[in-house]
């Protein structure tokens, strides 16, 4: 599966979430960190998900940059 994940600047970190699954976070001191972490924490909320025999949600958020004059 590949679910969208927002990686965002912080005051002294980042924080990542995933938008298909509420409550999945990470935060890292770089940007690879942060996404190392995400990564993680998504394996552990679906792991979660299964063992609690809730449903998987499946990724369905989309991304797309738009381009403004600024």
């Amino acid at each position: 599966m590949r679910y969208a994940v927002v990686i965002e600047k912080a005051e002294g970190n980042y924080s990542a979430y995933v938008p298909d699954l509420p409550g999945c976070v990470a935060t890292g001191a770089t940007p690879e960190e942060t996404e190392r972490e995400i990564r993680e924490a998504i394996e552990l909320h679906l792991e979660g998900l299964r063992e609690d025999g809730a449903p998987i949600p499946p990724p369905s958020s989309k991304v797309q940059y738009i381009e403004v004059a600024a």
